[in-house]
């Protein structure tokens, strides 16, 4: 009698690092910092840099920025023009 394997996939989980919760690496957004030190969006998930994740929550932002959670994951300071940045293309998101 063969016995029946069954393997289950991993789903990967990641922390947002404004609301501190674990969720899915689907349903999060990667903030990214380059090699040249920019700060940018990732939607695809998969561009080379240090990142950190967000809810698609635009709270998450806000309590990310008051938090200084994103500079401490990136390890670098992020100006405020970046952040503006980030919230617009957020919304933009929220917004499809």
């Amino acid at each position: 009698m063969a016995r029946e394997v069954r393997t289950r996939n991993k789903i990967p989980m990641r922390q947002c690092t404004g609301c501190r919760e674990m969720k899915s690496k689907k349903e999060m957004l990667r903030v990214l910092r380059t090699e040249e030190g920019e700060i940018v969006l990732d939607a695809t998930g998969r561009k080379n840099g240090r990142g950190a994740y967000l809810c698609l929550n635009p709270e998450c932002l806000k309590k990310a920025r008051k938090n200084k959670g994103l500079e401490r994951s990136l390890k670098t300071e992020i100006p405020e023009e970046i952040y503006e940045k980030l919230e617009r293309e957020l919304n933009a998101i929220e917004q499809k």
